[in-house]
């Protein structure tokens, strides 16, 4: 059962994250779950996103960055809860 009012959440990822279609998998992930927001590969090496949603859609992605896609190897997953940005899509941020 879906909530009816939306959170925000912000998820810093970190590991071998970059380079292993992290940001596409996150994206199309999000997208599948109803999710708005953002993902960009930070300088630090990390992935930062920024997710929109109701709380069973955001707690089921933040089950997925706990292992990412395939070839990723996430070693560490820091959530914060944070105010909406009123995201309508999610897109990949270079």
């Amino acid at each position: 059962m879906y909530d009816l009012y939306m959170l925000a959440k912000s998820f810093r990822i970190s590991g071998h994250v970059q380079g292993v279609c992290f940001r596409a998998d996150a994206q199309e992930k999000a997208k599948t779950l109803g999710l708005t927001g953002w993902v960009l590969n930070d300088e630090d090496g990390s992935v930062r996103m920024h997710t929109e949603g109701d709380s069973d859609a955001l707690r089921e992605f933040e089950m997925w960055c706990h292992t990412g896609p395939p070839s990723a190897r996430v070693e560490s997953v820091i959530v914060k809860d944070v105010d909406e940005e009123g995201q309508t899509d999610f897109d990949i941020r270079f």
